[in-house]
């Protein structure tokens, strides 16, 4: 495993959000993805305080960065089950599934 020293871009997401919601459109798009972008904010957060790099994390995993950077973008599919529970255990934590009720 590679023992790369990674520097994090900084980015205040919030401040990007509310620039962006300015622009035609944006709201309504932003929203129908909210459940997807809180998910791989999960995956972002738990690779981040793992202190590890993609690569890292496809190697835990036993597969390639190229899937773990699909996993954690927005894109057409969702991840399985034992996909989190894969990605979760290489960054040392585990998936907790809840169903809150509606507004």
């Amino acid at each position: 495993m590679n023992d790369l020293k990674r520097s994090p871009v900084p980015h205040d997401h919030a401040a990007f959000v509310a620039r962006a919601r300015a622009r035609p459109g944006f709201s309504r798009a932003y929203d129908e993805l909210e459940f997807e972008y809180q998910v791989i904010s999960e995956l972002l957060s738990a690779r981040t305080r793992a202190g590890l790099t993609q690569q890292a994390v496809a190697e835990k995993m036993g597969t390639t960065t190229s899937a773990v950077s699909r996993l954690e973008s927005a894109g057409r599919h969702s991840p399985s089950i034992s996909t989190l529970r894969r990605y979760a255990k290489a960054v040392g934590c585990k998936v907790q599934v809840r169903l809150v009720p509606a507004k």
